[in-house]
């Protein structure tokens, strides 16, 4: 974008008058441009905690009513407030597993207790069936390592 053209005054005091005019003009950009940036990371760090609240608040509601839990955070959500992992258990064989929410080819808006329906235990894959997971509880590092052959 091209500045903004300023013509210049005839006499001594208009074109003083319009020099001290842009000056300010200048400063206060300035100022308020790193009041945003200051603003802005203020705002992203509360996003972030209110982020990590939702998801403590709904792994608090799982554990104490034992089922996935409407509304839950989103995936974006429980990732941005620092629980990457979600923690399941196949239904057939109770084997507990661990999967990284950030890593998935959902779209970030989809909540996580929708993906009780579509995520599958590997072992019983393997036997040829496929029983639905049950949602534990969101985490945010591993605790089950993985059993792959």
């Amino acid at each position: 974008m091209a500045p903004k053209y300023h013509p210049t005054p005839l006499s001594g005091g208009g074109r003083k008058a319009l020099t001290k005019e842009l000056g300010k003009a200048r400063a206060m950009a300035s100022i308020l441009a790193s009041q945003s940036v200051e603003m802005r990371a203020k705002g992203e760090a509360l996003i972030q905690q209110a982020d990590r609240l939702l998801c403590e608040s709904w792994n608090e509601r799982m554990w104490s009513d034992g089922e996935p839990i409407d509304p839950s955070p989103t995936i974006d959500q429980a990732v941005n407030g620092g629980f990457p992992r979600l923690e399941i258990q196949c239904a057939r064989c109770k084997t507990p597993s661990d999967v990284d929410l950030a890593a998935m080819k959902h779209p970030p808006t989809t909540f996580v207790h929708d993906l009780a329906s579509r995520l599958r235990c590997r072992k019983c894959a393997k036997a040829g069936r496929r029983p639905s997971a049950t949602l534990l509880q969101l985490a945010w590092q591993p605790r089950h390592p993985r059993t792959e052959a």
